[in-house]
């Protein structure tokens, strides 16, 4: 029996272990637990250093010193199971860049439901007359985040399948709806007009409606009138734009709700938002959690490290001040990995794994089947997460990385540093990647729009020959 299992013997004849597990409530009932949980990082077992392990942390350092890169300035964990491998400067707090996602990530899913939802509505305040709505299109915006294009064109389809191939009033935005991660009006009003409208699609709109499902059709809905919002919504230049959109002064005419337009879950919000690093996402969610210093100490109790180890001012990264250690890095990872595999879920659905996910692992080199968070600032580099081994199974690690350069020679270092994991504790057709179980993220998916009693205002019952929305019941 090797030294950790000696270690864990002691601790459960003691029933130190069982004590730790039922106070943090981290541990599912032993029943539930599955050889890929346990394999997430929980307790760490601090022994003496695994020699292999602290042999490919010196190397790391000695080739980054050879590139000027000051070791003390350079922070690592290396962990198996419950058994810490070796480190440096492990328990430092060091500037993690968008590593803070992971935090941000672990209080969201400690706090709402994961399949929770957001709703737009998209109403009319007139009658549909020979494929022309007399009177106005309003969007009611619901704190959706991921309103993008092929999001609107679906809507457009939706729309022109109940009969309005034009709109003669305005369209409003009401309580300002996002779109591509922006929120000034201006911007907003022009990307749905844009989007409706297949005779103005620009470029990036045809390659957004080449990505959606087969045969969906290329809406041409008219928007005759302006962009004009409604209520105390937040003005163009709070956002930072130096114009903005007259807003609606007169009494509206009475309107008939039309559509519904369901969010993506919040789970695909995590994955997009992770793999992607996407910082408007982060920070928006961070601040519906209550700000940095919340999420941080929050991270800190759920993944059971110290509190001063996760230092956050916000939910993205974007700043120095947001900073974590290489362990409490490693030890978040684990908590969200043991949280998702009670649900059969695995990090890999949350977070990009090489090989298979774009985003931020494109132009990278590390192993097929890594699963990793990246983090850069102009003079930080992070990669954590897990790599899959023969010997040792998932070995998890974080790499936080600073220097006075850019960051592209970290980057090298970093995805050569995995490989060496894995040729140290062996590469083969057993090894055991992390794998998704969730569905991926699918922008444009008619299921998620809701029609609603369009007799109201003489349109069409029917879903036509493309038909995204489902019926209201």
């Amino acid at each position: 029996m090797g030294r950790a299992g000696i270690a864990m013997l002691s601790l459960v004849s003691s029933g130190v272990l069982a004590l730790w597990l039922d106070v943090t409530g981290i541990l599912p009932p032993p029943s539930e637990v599955s050889i890929p949980l346990l394999e997430a990082p929980g307790l760490v077992l601090s022994l003496e250093a695994d020699g292999e392990a602290q042999a490919l942390i010196d190397n790391y350092l000695t080739a980054l010193e050879a590139q000027g890169m000051m070791a003390e300035r350079q922070g690592i964990w290396l962990q198996a199971g419950l058994e810490e491998l070796a480190s440096h400067q492990g328990t430092l707090p060091r500037s993690a860049a968008s590593v803070t996602k992971v935090a941000t990530t672990l209080v969201a899913l400690d706090t709402w439901d994961w399949q929770q939802q957001t709703v737009t509505e998209i109403s009319a305040t007139g009658p549909i007359v020979d494929g022309v709505l007399e009177g106005h299109l309003i969007i009611r915006g619901g704190d959706d985040v991921l309103w993008v294009w092929e999001e609107a064109i679906a809507l457009a389809v939706t729309l022109q399948e109940l009969g309005i191939e034009a709109v003669a009033g305005d369209l409003i935005l009401e309580n300002q709806p996002w779109f591509n991660f922006r929120q000034e009006s201006e911007r907003v009003g022009e990307a749905f007009r844009l989007s409706f409208d297949a005779r103005r699609w620009t470029p990036r709109l045809q390659r957004a409606h080449e990505g959606m499902t087969a045969g969906t059709p290329r809406p041409q809905l008219e928007i005759r009138g302006e962009v004009r919002r409604l209520g105390d919504s937040q003005t163009d230049e709070e956002n930072g734009e130096n114009g903005e959109v007259a807003r609606v002064t007169e009494p509206l005419p009475s309107r008939v709700t039309l559509v519904r337009h369901h969010s993506l879950p919040l789970l695909s919000w995590l994955k997009v938002m992770n793999v992607h690093s996407n910082n408007v996402m982060a920070d928006y969610l961070g601040e519906k959690l209550g700000g940095g210093a919340r999420v941080a100490q929050r991270a800190a109790q759920l993944a059971a490290v110290p509190e001063a180890e996760i230092q956050l001012i916000n939910g993205s990264g974007l700043g120095q001040e947001n900073r974590v250690s290489p362990r409490a890095s490693v030890a978040l990872l684990g908590a969200i990995h043991r949280r998702l595999a009670r649900r059969g879920l695995t990090l890999a659905d949350l977070f990009p794994v090489f090989g298979l996910d774009g985003g931020t692992m494109e132009d990278r080199g590390m192993p097929k089947g890594a699963t990793v968070k990246t983090g850069t600032l102009w003079n930080v580099s992070a990669l954590v997460g897990a790599v899959p081994t023969r010997d040792r199974g998932l070995v998890w690690f974080a790499l936080l990385n600073g220097g006075d350069a850019y960051t592209l020679p970290f980057r090298r270092q970093q995805d050569e540093f995995l490989h060496q994991i894995q040729e140290q504790w062996g590469q083969g057709p057993q090894m055991r990647a992390l794998r998704a179980a969730y569905p991926p993220p699918r922008f444009g998916d008619g299921d998620r729009l809701e029609v609603l009693a369009p007799s109201a205002l003489g349109a069409s019952q029917s879903t036509g020959p493309y038909p995204l929305a489902r019926q209201a019941e």
